[in-house]
């Protein structure tokens, strides 16, 4: 969603903006970006752009050694054709591999992958104070959050005929988003609404994000779980959405759960806030106000706040803290583009 409105931002300005799409899409042709069939693919089509004066925007976070590779490879082509990219950092404050404490071997390589852009964006100043303790000047860096009041503007649309029928049969949905990798807890998941489902009989829970990169056998041991917990028939398993289905169904639902502790502030979370949807989620010292937590890897901790929210909903609702609603994108694109390309260039922020 980032990507995309920021892609925009620039176009928008009268900067040429090409997106490659390394995610799980990557190989679906749309007029939206540009695909990527293979690593080699990938890197022929960053250095035809580079050498064509443009500059790469990379984005990467603490979780994935592969988005290290990626990151590393960018950079390396921009400076090979005499441009330095910039740097998009969206994670929390404790990642697989961030900050250096948790990873201390890849510590020169932080260095490096934070030595070569010519500024780093990250989504909080908690982050930025992680990044510097790598060395790295405070000066390049620049705290933008992941939200901006860009994301609150969707139509309501009629959801997937899965999700649709949930709705329809289950008095109180709890709506959740995942990847199915580790990090996202699903053990304490499963066993967690198993808890709350065996004392209340309405509730019913929404799994959004079933598709991209599954690591299947962690698939296969959550479902598994979940018939272990008698709660198949109350849980719902569907894709992405698109952005328009995924706040209609957000709007939908008694409450928005998330369980990783790496996802920072997440943009989910806010959304939900700001369109009135109470929000429980596993702490991670970093949730907004308003946010009701749990500890990550206690799933009767996990039943027990969601119970407590469902049954004073309606005040919770009235009095949680609304989030901010700042035009971060206009920040971002301004950095993007006044950092960039100066006026001898031919190039323009990728």
């Amino acid at each position: 969603m980032r990507v995309e409105l920021v892609a925009k931002g620039l176009r928008a300005a009268g900067h040429e903006c090409v997106v490659l799409n390394t995610g799980a899409t990557r190989r679906v042709p749309s007029p939206d970006y540009e695909t990527v069939l293979s690593p080699l693919d990938f890197v022929r089509k960053l250095w035809r752009y580079s050498r064509r004066g443009f500059t790469i925007h990379e984005h990467v976070n603490g979780d994935s050694p592969k988005g290290f590779v990626r990151t590393l490879v960018s950079e390396l082509i921009g400076l090979a054709t005499g441009k330095r990219c910039y740097l998009t950092f969206h994670a929390g404050v404790e990642q697989i591999y961030f900050p250096r404490s948790r990873a201390p071997r890849l510590v020169p390589l932080y260095k490096v992958m934070f030595a070569i852009p010519k500024a780093i964006i990250c989504n909080s100043e908690t982050v930025k104070e992680r990044i510097i303790e790598y060395g790295v000047s405070a000066r390049k860096i620049v705290a933008i959050p992941a939200f901006t009041r860009q994301y609150l503007e969707f139509v309501p649309i009629p959801l997937p005929p899965l999700a649709a029928d949930f709705f329809k049969r289950v008095p109180e949905v709890l709506f959740t988003y995942i990847r199915v990798r580790d990090g996202f807890n699903l053990e304490t998941l499963a066993s967690g609404f198993g808890e709350l489902a065996r004392r209340r009989a309405s509730v019913g829970l929404l799994v959004v994000g079933v598709s991209g990169d599954i690591d299947d056998a962690l698939l296969s041991s959550f479902c598994a779980s979940l018939a272990e917990s008698g709660v198949t028939d109350r849980t719902c398993l569907i894709d992405d959405l698109d952005h328009d289905g995924f706040l209609t169904a957000v709007t939908r639902s008694a409450l928005c759960l998330r369980t990783p502790t790496t996802d920072g502030v997440s943009a989910s979370v806010l959304e939900s806030l700001a369109l009135g949807t109470p929000v429980v989620a596993a702490e991670n010292g970093n949730r907004p106000p308003g946010v009701v937590t749990f500890r990550a890897d206690d799933p009767t901790d996990m039943a027990r706040q969601i119970e407590y929210v469902l049954d004073n909903r309606v005040t919770i609702s009235a009095t949680m803290a609304r989030p901010v609603i700042r035009d971060t994108l206009a920040h971002e694109v301004a950095v993007l583009a006044g950092a960039g390309p100066g006026p001898s260039d031919a190039g323009t922020p990728l």
